[in-house]
């Protein structure tokens, strides 16, 4: 006899658990699947920024339309940083949240000028952003090299602790009668007439609801269904340093080439920024890129010289999913009934707890509010 569930969700990762969580406090019987542990792939493999901000290379890149597109997810990424705060109260957990503040530093005028053309953008949305000169920039931050011509900081962001927060909201789900199934494979996902039945190698699963929070796998989960998504798999990689004492306040960016950089409660430094890792076919997983490294820590040093006396760690490749427009997809599949979708490309960490939220109550019948109607599949 097949196993039952009100709603299955697909993917152990924190969005998975964070619906589960948040379904499992209403009531509802939650079945998860995930074919690996918990939080063994991106939400576990992240450098757990806490992003406001909005991209600066891709604002370079794509230009000031593209960025004026991802603009509204501002109040997302903020709303979801007030949530990790509340949560830790809520579910009596240390998520490690702090927000000092955020710094993209410019070395060149040049960068200013696009500095400050992001922020005017940024504000016209409702971030707090403000443009430092250079010796507002050097009392705020000394560590900050001296070539360093000024910078934009916004309060609201910082960092948490990826290790260990989908296992709080696991925990706290299955607290709430929440059902785990690890380890298993999704073989094959159908439509039918009372919902949906899932073939797993956990055995078959009746569920009158599916959440796919399978992240860079999600565009896989939906063709099972009959949907499309243009939703891929990107190889990046982050690097660890040693343990030093505290240095680094802030999370810093660099307006001249990808960077985020961070110091952790025990002191050590978490250097990444979006540097690509490679993928190993044969393997089928992500492999460190060792040039990327060089390259990434040679940015690094020239933003914060004190760098060149630490020692890297490890290095740590991991596939995030992404999309072309960083947009998020939320919501139920308008032509496949039940069928809910929670995915936050590149910034999921950031906006994973609004995300599990807004899903979540998708499932249970609830209206988006109006701000976050638009991320909504349909709209």
């Amino acid at each position: 006899m097949a196993k039952r569930a009100d709603v299955l969700i697909i993917g152990g990762g924190l969005a998975g658990c964070a619906v589960a969580y948040f379904l499992a406090r209403e009531g509802r019987d939650v079945l998860l699947v995930e074919r690996h542990d918990l939080s063994t792939l991106a939400s576990g493999s992240n450098a757990g920024s806490l992003h406001a901000q909005m991209p600066h290379q891709q604002f370079l890149l794509e230009g000031e339309a593209w960025i004026r597109g991802f603009a509204p997810v501002i109040a997302l990424m903020l709303r979801s940083i007030e949530m990790w705060k509340e949560l830790e109260r809520e579910l009596a957990v240390d998520f490690e949240v702090t927000t000092p503040g955020g710094l993209l530093v410019a070395q060149t005028e040049t960068q200013m000028r696009d500095v400050r053309r992001k922020a005017a953008i940024e504000r016209q949305y409702g971030l707090e952003v403000e443009i430092l000169g250079r010796d507002e920039l050097f009392s705020l931050a000394p560590y900050l090299s001296r070539e360093m011509a000024g910078g934009a900081f916004c309060p609201a962001e910082g960092k948490a602790n990826p290790l260990r927060a989908a296992h709080y909201f696991a925990e706290a789900a299955q607290r709430l009668g929440a059902r785990l199934a690890l380890n298993t494979n999704l073989l094959a996902l159908a439509a039918d007439a009372a919902g949906f039945t899932a073939r797993t190698s956990y055995g078959d699963i009746a569920a009158q609801k599916v959440v796919n929070c399978a992240g860079a796998d999600a565009a896989t989960i939906a063709r099972m269904v009959g949907l499309d998504f243009a939703i891929e798999g990107h190889p990046i990689q982050v690097n660890v340093t040693e343990p030093v004492e505290p240095l680094v306040k802030h999370l810093v960016y660099f307006a001249g080439e990808k960077l985020t950089l961070k110091q952790t409660r025990l002191g050590a430094f978490l250097i990444g920024g979006g540097w690509p890792a490679l993928f190993d076919e044969r393997a089928g997983r992500a492999i460190v890129n060792s040039q990327a490294v060089r390259e990434n820590l040679k940015v690094a040093v020239e933003v914060v010289p004190a760098l060149a006396a630490v020692q890297l760690l490890r290095t740590w490749p991991s596939i995030v999913n992404g999309t072309a427009d960083w947009r998020p997809v939320f919501g139920e599949a308008p032509n496949v009934k039940g069928f809910f979708t929670c995915m936050f490309p590149w910034v999921g960490f950031t906006g994973g707890p609004i995300a599990a939220r807004l899903v979540a109550d998708a499932v249970l019948g609830k209206p988006a509010p109006r701000a976050f109607a638009p991320f909504f599949l349909g709209a």
